[in-house]
């Protein structure tokens, strides 16, 4: 949870940000980049670690450094120290996958599915949860309370993992092809940056074509490395698993619509009604518009076990998509209204649970339980790079029908959401090219307790006990 509200958390506060930290918005924009590309890097690398050596140890470790960064974020008082802060909090992203392995090692068989299922949804929550939660904390506290309550949250988090925690039997002979990590740094460095830049200096710009080229040029070596080493950080194998890439190719899609409404609709609500659209909310309120998002994961996530286990994950990931691409359809609309917003955030939250533990079901479904880590690491990645592709281009749009006062058009946030929805319908089309029945089904016996599987990680989930 700590980790998922850091990454949204800065993303209201970043005018803020930039006044307290004496810097551009540009330059305070690196906050979300840092942190992305530091996660990217750090989840599969880190998930391959703990196949390796033992997810628990892993997660300590990842835990810790959570912690720390988290603390240098709190009493930073610059960009640069701020920045270094957000590097260390990206090492989190490995946290999910060291758990999905955790739980896949550990659980009963029957109780793996509901697991996951919440897991899954919580990284929903915390993000929506780092949305509401941030302008109360502007505007009644500081900057430096952005990151002193996740950082009480990772200390808990740490301590009960160490004492509550068990070790993972399940071990990944071998090492880290050190020549592939670095060749899946390069892509994933070069394409996200180039994607997180191409609104502001434009996607025609020498700069950014040249780093898609470089992104692409370093894809080509790290397959050609991974497919030569005997002992790739990232089995190729392993990802031609047609459960894993067509699971896959619909994670990239699904997350083209992820994070459009957190980065729009904020901007879209305060704006002032003289512009014919807009609330004239404050941040606060901004926030509190899109609290019906976490309210359905919440209550969703419960009923993603039983779900799956009754429908199958490919239904369920068609389903979530479908909602998705209907709240971005409904919002592109209907928007005269503040219901209306709210209702379109508690269908994404719906869309969104139902999808995230589907995806991440039909990944651990499929690999073997030795590389249960690496696998959902690298799926959590692909989501995550349809996001930042998603959310680049939905600025662009935006940003590119500005009014001649520089406050942009209604016509810009109606496109964005209506880009969002088609790549959501595309997500569900892509949804049924994954195969019906995955390698490693859930017995249909064990849907009956599905349910109160789904119940019982909620109940452990908050108490730590899990």
């Amino acid at each position: 949870m700590a980790f998922c509200i850091l990454q949204s958390l800065i993303i209201p506060a970043i005018p803020s940000l930039e006044h307290s930290l004496h810097s551009s918005a540009d330059a305070v924009a690196w906050l979300l980049t840092a942190y992305l590309l530091s996660a990217s890097v750090c989840t599969p690398i880190l998930g391959r670690v703990g196949d390796m050596l033992g997810k628990e140890r892993v997660l300590v470790a990842v835990l810790l450094a959570l912690t720390v960064g988290t603390l240098i974020g709190a009493l930073a008082t610059t960009l640069p120290v701020m920045l270094v802060a957000r590097v260390i909090q990206g090492t989190g992203g490995a946290i999910f996958p060291l758990a999905f392995g955790i739980i896949r090692d550990e659980f009963p068989k029957e109780r793996v599915v509901g697991a996951i299922g919440i897991l899954s949804s919580i990284i929903g929550i915390g993000t929506g949860l780092g949305i509401v939660l941030a302008g109360p904390i502007i505007v009644n506290l500081n900057y430096h309370w952005l990151f002193w309550g996740p950082m009480i949250l990772c200390v808990v988090a740490t301590v009960t993992t160490i004492f509550f925690v068990p070790e993972s039997p399940i071990r990944t002979p071998g090492g880290i092809n050190a020549p592939g990590a670095l060749f899946m740094s390069g892509w994933l460095v070069a394409g996200l940056v180039a994607v997180s830049e191409g609104p502001t200096i434009g996607w025609g710009s020498t700069a950014v074509i040249v780093l898609f080229a470089l992104a692409a040029v370093f894809v080509v070596l790290w397959v050609r490395s991974e497919n030569r080493s005997d002992s790739p950080l990232v089995d190729m194998k392993m990802m031609r698993i047609p459960e894993v890439w067509t699971t896959n190719l619909c994670s990239l899609l699904f997350g083209f619509g992820l994070f459009v409404m957190f980065t729009t609709v904020p901007q879209f609500v305060e704006t002032p009604a003289r512009y014919h659209y807009g609330f004239a909310a404050s941040v606060t309120q901004s926030g509190l518009d899109l609290l019906p998002f976490a309210l359905a994961m919440l209550l969703i996530a419960p009923l993603t076990g039983w779900l799956s286990n009754a429908l199958g994950g490919r239904r369920v990931l068609l389903g979530g998509c479908l909602f998705a691409a209907f709240a971005y359809l409904s919002l592109s609309l209907w928007h005269a209204h503040t219901w209306q917003v709210m209702l379109a955030a508690g269908l994404l939250g719906v869309g969104m649970a139902l999808g995230y533990a589907a995806m991440s079901n039909l990944v651990v479904q499929a690999v073997p339980q030795s590389q249960t880590a690496v696998a959902t690491g690298m799926n959590t990645n692909i989501r995550n790079i349809g996001a930042a592709v998603g959310a680049g281009v939905a600025t662009s749009v935006v940003v590119s029908s500005l009014l001649p006062d520089g406050t942009p058009s209604v016509h810009g946030y109606i496109v964005a959401f209506a880009i969002s929805a088609v790549g959501l319908l595309i997500a569900a089309v892509t949804a049924l090219l994954i195969p019906r029945h995955p390698l490693h089904a859930v017995d249909p016996a064990d849907q009956a307790s599905a349910i109160s599987a789904g119940a019982a990680a909620v109940v452990g989930a908050a108490s730590g006990v899990e």
